[in-house]
């Protein structure tokens, strides 16, 4: 596969909607971003990295981090989890608190704030220090030992997540948080303010396309584990908007807020992709297309 040919052809495709949607704004130090920003990252199974665009500016991964933390919380509790949080799509935006009333405080999904909340609060009971281990993980499979959060975008969630704290408090309300409220909206303000580049979060990503395999050849997940996490991305990974993606993209996916997604190609390589104007539903609007296109070139997809 010639891979820069095919990510010119995306990008290509992909330009004219650069700049379309708004970017976040309720996140303050998002609102900043530069909305014509794009670039586009494949890596392989083997680790070769192919880009194009801004593929190595580093951008707040917000969502996306719930894929790792997701993972590394599986790789530890097993099915425990589930007892906890659902893997549903909610069908509701990714910030709501209403189905939490109808469903005695579980959430639908882990994808959603109030499902990454628990997986956060669960990896920081497995760990001490959900952040940290999350951190390290995405340092360790991107190969970047520069990654950090962001503090000025960790303390405007802080500073703006009265929604946050209100799904928290009302989990914890019915016995679903493990840990202080305070502790869990710390840990997952940290790690959504991770900040990192298409070609990093391609690398990252890459035990997925590998079936839990990590870049150095340990094991993460088992195989049907990795083929759970995935699944999950495709129902839940694009929030409300997930059989839309599906039907377009037809590849699990995880969105974030800051204009990234991440999409795996099992058996084959991750994708990311990173614009920042979002469209109604918090997904980047330049970047569903590309990834589109990226799909129909290859005919790479999981139907």
């Amino acid at each position: 596969m010639d891979y820069d040919a095919l990510l010119h052809e995306v990008a290509a495709q992909a330009r004219p909607l650069v700049g379309q949607g708004q970017v976040s704004r309720y996140i303050p130090a998002l609102a900043t971003v530069q909305e014509e920003r794009f670039g586009i990252a494949v890596a392989d199974i083997d680790g070769a990295i192919h880009g194009v665009g801004d593929w190595e500016t580093p951008f707040s991964i917000q969502s996306i981090s719930k894929t790792f933390s997701l993972a590394l919380t599986l790789a530890r509790d097993g099915e425990h989890l589930w007892w906890r949080v659902g893997r549903e799509p909610s069908g509701n935006p990714f910030n709501s608190l209403v189905q939490l009333e109808h469903e005695n405080g579980v959430p639908r999904n882990p994808f959603i704030n109030a499902g990454a909340l628990v997986v956060t609060d669960r990896l920081q009971t497995l760990t001490g220090d959900a952040g940290a281990a999350v951190l390290e993980f995405l340092r360790a499979e991107s190969g970047n030992p520069t990654i950090t959060p962001d503090p000025d975008v960790a303390g405007s969630e802080a500073a703006h997540g009265d929604r946050n704290a209100a799904l928290a408090h009302f989990m914890a309300s019915y016995g679903n948080l493990e840990n202080p409220v305070p502790v869990v909206l710390e840990h997952y303000f940290r790690q959504c303010a991770i900040t990192m580049s298409c070609r990093d979060l391609a690398l990252a990503g890459g035990f997925l396309a590998r079936r839990g395999v990590r870049g150095d050849g340990s094991r993460l997940l088992s195989g049907s584990e990795a083929k759970r996490v995935n699944a999950v991305m495709l129902t839940c990974g694009t929030y409300d908007a997930a059989g839309d993606f599906a039907y377009r993209v037809g590849l699990p996916g995880k969105s974030g807020v800051g204009g990234g997604i991440l999409a795996i190609v099992p058996g084959r390589c991750a994708v990311c992709v990173w614009s920042p104007g979002l469209d109604a539903h918090g997904n980047s609007v330049a970047g569903v297309a590309a990834l589109d296109r990226f799909t129909t070139l290859t005919g790479w997809s999981v139907f």
